[in-house]
């Protein structure tokens, strides 16, 4: 399976942390599973100089985990992720953030197995 964008969505667990919700209360929020997380696919991070007043990614996805525990991984532009029987591998030249409950979020580094999060 090859998913970008809204693809790459799907192949978590729900989807509760797309950038877009419905306008429609969809019959369910769960989605293929194919990984054990929540993809927040075109992660941006929060601009320090903007004067956007709205909640920015990271807030959306704390939020999230205020009621949810599966992790979240924030992935920028041009990155993927390859899944194969036995790792899922952060690809392309950005880091990716990772947002797990309870805890403060990291970056990990291209190359980096991302099997473990769960």
């Amino acid at each position: 399976y090859l998913g970008t964008s809204a693809g790459s969505n799907i192949c978590g667990l729900t989807m509760q942390t797309t950038n877009d919700m419905p306008i429609a209360y969809p019959p369910s929020f769960k989605t293929l599973g194919l990984v054990p997380f929540n993809i927040n696919p075109h992660y941006l991070d929060p601009d320090v100089n903007s004067l956007h007043m709205g909640e920015t990614r990271e807030t959306r996805i704390k939020e999230f985990h205020s009621i949810n525990s599966q992790p979240v991984i924030g992935l920028r532009e041009g990155s993927w992720l390859d899944v194969n029987d036995t790792s899922i591998v952060l690809k392309g030249r950005l880091k990716a953030r990772i947002f797990e409950a309870g805890k403060e979020p990291y970056e990990v580094l291209p190359e980096t197995n991302l099997s473990i999060l769960k």
